[in-house]
């Protein structure tokens, strides 16, 4: 947020200008920054001319650091770093605040607007700690929103049909479609190309909030009429909002997608608040031409979205669209990429194709991964008998769901327990010829957690036969030194902000940098966050799955020449499932590297990401490398790496 330049000059004009009116009216400028976070904020209002500045921020170790920071740059005798919830905030004589503030300043927001409880802040801050009619920066937030088509997006919403040997397999029961979750799926929409949705109407304005006035927490809902501009099916709504620093609108800080500008390149990068996608409950059909009225509620930490016909709008009342509710347990076990993942046809044929390749008719099947669908076309594929493993009682009850809608009720024989309980009695005291898993689990973190099907695979050895096929046979890790477009910004030291010394706050990040835990990867959906490899994607270790877990750690040690000129912030890591000989799949990279380096990642994973303390350059001719160490360490199911540049 820091590295935000775009955000910090925004709010710095607009500070300077609300300063400037108070001063304008003859009044001393008092200044409440909720959230202040550095105070960087605080310290802006100052420079502006500001009096006097109450900084409250509830978390103990920024407030610290904002103590510091404050000190260091001069301004400890004019603001008061406040350690509290702003609602617990006090005024009076004896108070945490002496008087109320004429100047509300807040960065209460997260990519929905209101998820980090801006409204109650705001109208308790209204209540009890300023003036009426006090300026407020941002003076104005408005809510954007535009109805598309979007195959690639609505995939990450329901579970689709989907054809195995002619078969074609429903998601659910014939009681009607489930309105799904109606949390906010927050991703980076510059990311999601043009091409891959199809706008069915205008962006609409749906509502704004005005800082400056008391601000109401309370239910509300808002609509836009409009004329769709295309025919399609109404799936997804697409929404970010802007924030007006002044009265006059005229110091914008917009939170639009880079594909909306006219120069993409120029568009700020953000992490702190990125766009929303909200899924609609229903998908349904619309012609060009047609009046829609698009429909968004909110509480005072979310907001849902509906959409209604005319015809719609006549025949039901006017009761506000109540909260999309999931029925169907699924949206509480898959999340929105592993949607995706179930969706992915070619994926699925992949898994199909190595199934079929190593099933008899006397075939019985264990699959062992969460909420997966294996077990399923198991069966469809013909196997004698399949057998699932399930680690809760909701995941099991989903996929008797998807069997129970397939009239194939009691075709997979469920189990919820762990593979060291399953025993040859479980099993009708036959042995399994086909192990398989994707392999899924919903507790993996990093790339290497789905290792734990080799762990699974080890504990159920006493019951496969000498001839088992395992699927996957095996997986290999795979590595690429990267530079990242923006991504690198997030473990950037900042040093000085708009002018001011934040160097306690760089302290701070570095020394938690120091426990053990964060010298480690940390997984990162690349799909979101563009890079160019500087290396060549290389397969770095090798787990065969055929074989139990051994009890020696696995070392691999090599280094990897820089091909492309750069500047590394780190290393890329993915795993890839090698289903059979010639069929693999990949949690990584989805297609060859471009001659620029550019990647294409997939959409269904996390990837992991070491970055390194300082970057490094590379000139691309080959005289530097990247040094790796890696280690396996079977007692602990965990992978330890290091890395290094090596120059010549």
């Amino acid at each position: 947020m820091l590295h935000d330049h775009d955000r910090n000059l925004k709010y710095y004009q607009g500070i300077r200008a609300a300063v400037g009116r108070v001063k304008a009216r003859g009044e001393k400028v008092i200044v409440l920054d909720i959230g202040t976070g550095t105070g960087l904020l605080s310290m802006m209002a100052l420079t502006a001319g500001a009096d006097f500045c109450f900084a409250v921020e509830v978390f103990k170790p920024m407030a610290e650091a904002a103590q510091s920071i404050v000190k260091k740059n001069g301004f400890s005798e004019k603001i008061k770093i406040i350690n509290k919830h702003s609602t617990d905030v006090t005024v009076g004589p004896d108070g945490d605040m002496q008087m109320k503030a004429n100047v509300l300043i807040t960065e209460l927001f997260d990519t929905e607007l209101i998820g980090e409880g801006a409204l109650p802040s705001y109208a308790h801050a209204h209540q009890n700690l300023v003036q009426e009619g006090c300026e407020a920066v941002p003076h104005r937030a408005t809510v954007y929103a535009q109805l598309v088509e979007s195959e690639l997006l609505w995939s990450w919403a329901q579970l689709q049909p989907v054809e195995v040997e002619g078969t074609r397999l429903v998601p659910l029961p014939t009681g009607g479609p489930c309105a799904g979750a109606h949390a906010v799926c927050d991703i980076q929409l510059s990311q999601v190309p043009p091409h891959s949705f199809t706008p069915l109407g205008p962006l609409c304005t749906m509502f704004s909030v005005d800082f400056s006035k008391p601000v109401s927490s309370a239910f509300q809902s808002h609509s836009s009429q409009f004329v769709a501009q295309a025919g399609g099916r109404a799936q997804v709504v697409l929404s970010w909002w802007d924030l007006d620093m002044d009265p006059s609108g005229s110091i914008v800080c917009t939170m639009a997608p880079s594909w909306t500008y006219k120069q993409p390149k120029t568009a700020p990068w953000r992490d702190h608040w990125m766009q929303s996608v909200y899924f609609l409950p229903v998908e349904s059909s619309v012609s060009d031409g047609e009046e829609l009225r698009l429909t968004v509620c909110h509480d005072d930490y979310s907001l849902w979205y509906s959409l209604q016909s005319p015809s719609q709008q006549s025949s039901q009342s006017e009761a506000a669209p109540s909260r999309p509710c999931c029925t169907c347990q699924a949206h509480l076990v898959w999340n929105r990429p592993r949607f995706g993942e179930l969706n992915d046809r070619r994926r699925t044929e992949s898994y199909v194709s190595a199934l079929r390749s190593v099933l008899r008719e006397d075939s019985v099947c264990l699959g062992v991964s969460d909420g997966s669908l294996l077990p399923v076309f198991a069966h469809v594929l013909g196997a004698k008998k399949v057998y699932g493993l399930e680690n809760s009682r909701m995941s099991k009850q989903v996929i008797e769901q998807v069997l129970e809608a397939n009239s194939m009720k009691g075709a997979v024989e469920l189990l919820e327990i762990r593979p060291e309980q399953l025993s040859s009695k479980d099993l009708g005291g036959e042995q399994i010829s086909v192990l398989m898993g994707e392999p899924y689990f919903s507790t993996s973190l990093l790339p290497w957690h789905s290792l734990f099907f080799w762990y699974c695979r080890t504990a159920l050895a006493g019951l496969l036969r000498p001839d088992a096929a395992i699927l996957p046979r095996s997986a290999t890790l795979h590595m690429a030194a990267v530079e990242f477009q923006d991504l690198w910004m997030i473990r950037a030291p900042c040093g000085t902000c708009e002018g001011f010394d934040v160097t306690p706050m760089d302290e701070m990040v570095q020394r938690s940098l120091d426990f053990r835990e964060s010298l480690e990867a940390e997984p990162h959906p690349l799909w979101e966050y563009p890079c160019r490899a500087l290396t060549p994607p290389t397969a770095v270790m090798t787990f065969d799955f055929t074989q139990c877990v051994p009890q020696q750690p696995i070392s691999s040690q090599g280094s990897l020449p820089f091909t492309r000129i750069g500047r590394c912030h780190g290393v890329a890591l993915w795993m890839e499932y090698h289903l059979t000989d010639d069929i693999t799949v990949s949690a990584g990279l989805i297609g060859p590297v471009s001659e620029q380096g550019e990647c294409e990642w997939s959409r269904h994973r996390k990837q992991g990401v070491y970055f390194f303390r300082s970057p490094g350059e590379s000139s691309g001719d080959g005289r530097a490398s990247v040094s790796y160490s890696f280690t396996f360490e079977p007692s602990l199911g965990d992978i330890k790496m290091d890395f290094s540049i090596e120059v010549q």
